[in-house]
């Protein structure tokens, strides 16, 4: 094999340990593409007429209608962040569930999973319940790596139960539709809310000591519950719905419930310019953040294909042993590695573009491919040692709890979110059962 040849995984290689070191993710990818380019047209290997395609691939970008749902949705979960729903759900479901053993580590489940189909952001979700619920549960005697586990993970939730921005990504990654995303997501995300609850339960039940039942905490009157709980359903219905129906798109979808969040908080009491303020800041942001990284990844792409390494990786991909399940075995494996050391955004805009060509090559339905890599691309916010929910729970926690505890909490739910990709993979129904 020539010099060249060996440029295209070179360059994967060094975005990697660029990555790595933690230096920006839009400046890495666009300074290795750049580096590359420079050396690829200098062996002769690399066609410098590749790069005039460069400004049209990015004003494409500007004006793809599916990305426009991703500040809806942040700007969505940042209004229900600063209008207080999640700190009254978790003292009204805290207050019903708190008197059975592990009842407050299942109401945090419950709400986490309220606010993912609502919100779908995670840092929103995690920082509010770490501020309100932690405290509580380390006060009444939970074991510190329980309640840091059970609060991240369920924080983690709206990456796999739709609305979820990392959905959205995905379905214009793979090109299919985020609707279908949603819906195919919808059934799994359950599953693994279900499957924490258990845990938690089972685990109270032969060790109490973990999980104690907190008899003294007040119970609210049910008409505060239904107050609590009613209108974030209500948005959940007006945003899920929606969709479901094929009444809206995500992007409208989100949109609509952008404007009901603003009614929810106008309804709590909190609606300000202040508040709208803080939570578009955060939006522009955060969204701001995602272009970059797109622009970058673009660059990649980019010469990345020129170099003929999209070639190399697709031949890669189907030469290994096992045919699809050997695909699947090394995609899945892949993709929960890379987690540990870099974002979710980075994987998506990397390493999905590179796996499509050999899933279609296989057969493998695309939808429910998207689902079972937002089901792996999950484990990526818990798993050690960049696992965002771990820092942003970090940032919140009491000085009592160290890193290391919340390190050995989330474990367990690591392990629940992998059970889930392999009943995905066993059991592709759990997410065309309502596509069809």
């Amino acid at each position: 094999m020539d010099e060249g040849a060996w440029l295209g995984p070179l360059m994967f290689v060094g975005a990697l340990i660029f990555l790595a070191t933690g230096y920006p993710v839009a400046f890495a990818l666009g300074g290795v593409a750049i580096l590359f380019a420079l050396v690829g047209v200098a062996l002769g290997v690399f066609d410098p007429l590749f790069l005039t395609a460069l400004p049209y691939r990015i004003f494409g970008i500007m004006s793809n209608y599916t990305l426009l749902a991703i500040p809806y949705f942040i700007l969505l979960g940042s209004l229900l962040e600063q209008s207080g729903v999640a700190e009254r759900l978790l003292t009204v479901m805290g207050g019903w569930f708190g008197r059975l053993r592990g009842g407050l580590g299942v109401a945090v489940i419950v709400v986490g999973a309220l606010l993912a189909a609502t919100t779908g952001v995670v840092a929103a979700t995690v920082v509010a319940m770490g501020l309100i619920s932690l405290p509580v549960m380390l006060r009444y005697g939970y074991q510190t790596e329980l309640a840091t586990g059970v609060i991240a993970a369920s924080g983690t939730l709206g990456q796999i139960i739709p609305p979820s921005v990392v959905l959205v990504v995905l379905g214009d990654q793979l090109g299919v539709s985020v609707g279908d995303l949603f819906v195919g997501s919808l059934l799994p995300g359950l599953t693994l809310t279900a499957m924490y609850v258990i845990y938690t339960v089972v685990l109270a039940y032969f060790r109490p000591h973990l999980a104690p039942a907190l008899t003294d905490l007040p119970k609210e009157p049910l008409l505060s519950v239904l107050r609590a709980v009613v209108p974030p359903l209500g948005l959940v219905l007006l945003v899920l719905g929606s969709i479901f129906f094929g009444i809206a798109t995500p992007t409208e979808a989100g949109a609509v419930g952008c404007l009901g969040a603003l009614l929810l908080a106008g309804w709590e009491g909190k609606l300000s310019w202040a508040m709208g303020w803080r939570a578009c800041e955060a939006t522009v942001r955060t969204t701001s953040l995602v272009m970059m990284i797109l622009i970058g990844s673009t660059a990649f792409s980019l010469v990345f294909r020129g170099l003929n390494g999209d070639q190399f990786v697709y031949e890669l991909l189907l030469n290994l042993p096992g045919g699809r399940a050997g695909f699947l075995l090394f995609s899945m494996g892949l993709v929960f590695l890379l987690g540990f050391f870099i974002d979710f955004f980075e994987i998506a805009f990397i390493v999905v573009p590179l796996l499509i060509p050999a899933a279609q090559q296989l057969g493998t339905d695309l939808v429910w491919f998207g689902v079972l890599l937002g089901a792996n691309l999950q484990t990526s916010f818990l798993t050690p040692p960049f696992g965002f929910a771990l820092f942003y729970l970090k940032s919140v926690a009491p000085p009592t709890v160290t890193t290391g505890q919340i390190y050995r909490g989330v474990i367990p739910f690591i392990g629940l979110q992998l059970v889930l990709v392999l009943l995905l993979i066993w059991f592709p129904q759990l997410v065309t059962v309502w596509l069809n």
